[in-house]
């Protein structure tokens, strides 16, 4: 069965990768996400893996997490081994999906969010030069960014 990663830091972005959860079923899947109170019973539904949560508003503490949760991305991929990551942002998302694509030759898919309407977000951005497949839910998007595919909304 393939094996495939989603990623997403908390909030909406783990909204819109939980509106894929009919696809989880149908591969050998890592749901990874960040870890806090909302997301703390997540692991007796799901096979999950956490990340450390850090704001990019208190930087001195975020660069630490950053640097926790590339080492704990390596770690991550190491030991599942995916074939493909499907991330839908924010900077969670985007450190393990370069990670996989430079280190590990994954295939990468990122969904774009949903608030972003007329131009894509600062990890939708850096994701897309390496995406394989990149999704956009509005369709204007398409105009403006020649490699992106309109799926409609998640939400």
């Amino acid at each position: 069965m393939k094996k495939v990663m989603f990623v997403s830091s908390v909030g909406g972005h783990l909204t819109e990768l939980l509106r894929l959860e009919a696809l989880f079923n149908e591969y050998d899947y890592l749901l990874v996400t960040e870890y806090n109170d909302t997301t703390a019973n997540m692991k007796d539904k799901y096979n999950m893996e956490y990340l450390k949560y850090g704001s990019r508003f208190y930087i001195f503490k975020y660069v630490f997490v950053v640097i926790y949760n590339i080492i704990k991305c390596f770690k991550i991929l190491f030991k599942f081994k995916p074939e493909t990551i499907v991330s839908t942002g924010a900077h969670t998302g985007g450190i393990m999906c370069y990670i996989g694509k430079w280190f590990f030759k994954t295939k990468v898919i990122y969904i774009e969010s949903l608030a972003k309407v007329k131009s894509l977000s600062i990890t939708g951005n850096n994701v897309y030069k390496i995406a394989d497949k990149f999704y956009v839910q509005w369709e204007d998007l398409t105009k403006i960014y020649d490699k992106a595919e309109y799926i409609g909304r998640l939400m």
